[in-house]
């Protein structure tokens, strides 16, 4: 293919599965010789832009009133005024836009208008579970209005069910699941981990109430597993202090491990009995995925979207119904009788794979 100009857009670069994602992306892209582009709408950096990939920054400073009223259309007109002077002689041959807030100021855009829009996580579940009445319907409505009529990417095939269910009537899908460098991950994953040696569980993700850390702590005693539980990843302080007070009275304290944000968690998952995911919902689950690349079995409540496509055939032992009883028996069967990992299971997530899907999408 010849060299194209690729453009991705997010709202920030915090430690997040999302983000790995696009920065996984723009490097192999960029790799291949293509002019590749990741347009940041927040100052928010945990990661090193790749090599190759240009960094764009589209920060909104205003402090004006109304801010918050007009703050997508005024976004959108500063990011296609970045988008501008960024590419003065050159044509976009690819844009993806990533998050719903980015999704919006995108749809917004001028200069985007056939930009693809990708979902990471369910609508249903993330956007409208929690509201009600006409919280919820003002909400369902916003999402119709951003949706609607544009190319959308889904990062599993359950998502597309998803989105009609909601009322969203796009231009076009495609599901495509997220990348994996699966060589890289196994070569990091060899790297020296701080609990080498220890006997502990590993959770993967930020402390908020999707993940559900309370289900996972109660599994976790209910399961019997004398190790530790490891719990890799950041959050607002009252979201870590309400898990380590839930654990204190479950009288687990003492064999729960806070570990914060690594840029390299695939030590960790190297280093573990078991992975285990938690959540109410995702939109795909990528710590499975990587989990099983480091050789290491994965447990996870079985979402509506996303794990119940990575963990098929001897690995669907560790999937479990949305409860800690149900999740406490997954864990158990997984450690006494761990499913052999395949490279056919991870040969759909493979980096090279899932990038020539992308770049099909150019037209």
């Amino acid at each position: 293919m010849s060299r194209k100009t690729i453009l991705f857009v997010i709202d920030g670069l915090p430690g997040g599965g999302a983000e790995r994602v696009v920065l996984t992306l723009a490097e192999e892209m960029a790799r291949r010789g293509h002019d590749v582009t990741i347009a940041s709408l927040s100052h928010q950096l945990d990661y090193t832009i790749p090599d190759g990939v240009h960094y764009l920054l589209v920060e909104d400073k205003y402090r004006g009133p109304l801010r918050r009223q007009a703050e997508i259309i005024r976004r959108a007109r500063q990011l296609d005024a970045a988008l501008r002077k960024h590419y003065v002689d050159r044509s976009i041959d690819l844009a993806i836009s990533n998050l719903p807030k980015t999704d919006r100021i995108v749809s917004s855009s001028a200069k985007l208008r056939d930009a693809w829009l990708c979902l990471h996580c369910a609508l249903t579940a993330g956007q409208l579970q929690e509201r009600s009445g006409l919280r919820r319907w003002l909400k369902q409505r916003q999402l119709i209005r951003t949706y609607s009529g544009r190319k959308l990417i889904t990062v599993c095939q359950a998502l597309q069910n998803d989105v009609l269910q909601c009322g969203i009537q796009p231009s076009q899908m495609a599901a495509i699941y997220n990348p994996f460098d699966l060589e890289k991950i196994r070569q990091l994953s060899q790297a020296a981990c701080p609990l080498d040696g220890q006997d502990f569980l590993l959770h993967v993700g930020r402390f908020n109430r999707q993940k559900r850390h309370d289900r996972l702590l109660e599994a976790f005693l209910l399961s019997g597993y004398m190790g530790k539980l490891v719990l890799l990843g950041q959050g607002d302080a009252a979201d870590i202090n309400a898990v380590q007070l839930q654990a204190q009275t479950l009288g687990i304290a003492d064999r729960v491990v806070y570990a914060g944000f690594s840029d390299n968690p695939y030590t960790y998952m190297r280093a573990a009995r078991a992975l285990v995911l938690s959540s109410d919902y995702e939109g795909f689950g990528n710590v499975l995925v990587e989990a099983l690349a480091c050789g290491t079995p994965a447990v996870s409540t079985d979402c509506p979207e996303g794990p119940a496509e990575i963990l098929t055939g001897a690995q669907a032992a560790g999937l479990s119904p949305l409860d800690s009883a149900s999740l406490a028996a997954a864990i158990r069967r997984v450690l006494d009788s761990p499913p052999d990992i395949t490279s056919e299971q991870l040969a759909p997530f493979a980096l090279q794979t899932v990038v020539d899907r992308y770049l099909s999408l150019i037209q």
